[in-house]
């Protein structure tokens, strides 16, 4: 666990060489699993853009946290999944990863 003084740091472990060497994983499921700690993280993100009125959420973590915000703001939730993962009227637009594009 991190030594920082962010006491929410503390809920982020470090995970070296994952999943490929190379990579710090950061693991965040002690936040997920504390609710004052995300209720904190899903408040502190809800309020970077109070006027907006949909948030988009990239498929795994992003699901989690804009999902969760979007309901702390009371909008709207739109899902970015990859090509094929959606039945519906859907945009593409590639994006590069530390291990992937």
């Amino acid at each position: 666990m991190s030594t920082s003084t962010d006491p929410l740091k503390t809920y982020i472990t470090d995970v070296p060489d994952f999943p490929k060497p190379g990579i710090l994983f950061q693991d965040i499921t002690p936040v997920l699993s504390n609710p004052e700690a995300f209720n904190v993280v899903v408040r502190a993100l809800a309020e970077v853009d109070p006027d907006s009125s949909v948030v988009a959420g990239i498929e795994a973590r992003g699901f989690i946290f804009a999902s969760a915000i979007a309901v702390a703001k009371g909008c709207g939730f739109v899902p970015i999944r990859k090509k094929g993962k959606l039945p519906f009227t859907t945009y593409s637009k590639q994006y590069g990863l530390e291990y992937g594009v």
